[in-house]
């Protein structure tokens, strides 16, 4: 999937990216203030979401609960990481080792401990009120 999308559509885009993504751990690239977070937090509401999804940046990693389900996923932002160390010392790996869902703002920085099944989302500016995003690339 490549596509424009104006930021008012970012719903029907969270749909779209729920319907071709093929695993549950998603990776978001993209500058600061491009919607990646935005992005999540429509993801979140679409899988039927109670919480509010919001970032991250000091906490590292948030939880989200399902209607339905209980544990819905976790969403990590690594922007103000150090080193990977900090992420092995949250237990990393055994958030990657539950079957939520696992949505990822800045993996660029913890790139060497990232599963090899993840889905990469890249968001790009094209204009004030417009962005590209592209799946799997």
């Amino acid at each position: 999937m490549k596509k424009e999308f104006q930021l008012q559509e970012i719903n029907q885009v969270a749909q779209e990216v729920l319907r071709l993504v093929s695993g549950k751990t998603l990776c978001f690239y993209g500058e600061m203030g491009v919607g990646k977070t935005t992005l999540i937090k429509h993801l979140v509401s679409e899988l039927g979401g109670i919480d509010a999804a919001n970032s991250p940046t000091f906490g590292l990693v948030n939880e989200y609960h399902s209607k339905k389900k209980g544990l819905l996923g976790y969403h990590f932002d690594f922007y103000r990481i150090q080193s990977e160390d900090e992420v092995y010392d949250l237990g990393f790996e055994d958030y990657l080792a539950s079957t939520a869902w696992i949505f990822i703002e800045w993996p660029e920085k913890v790139d060497s401990i990232l599963p090899e099944k993840r889905e990469v989302v890249r968001l790009r500016f094209v204009d004030e009120k417009t962005r590209s995003i592209e799946l799997n690339p």
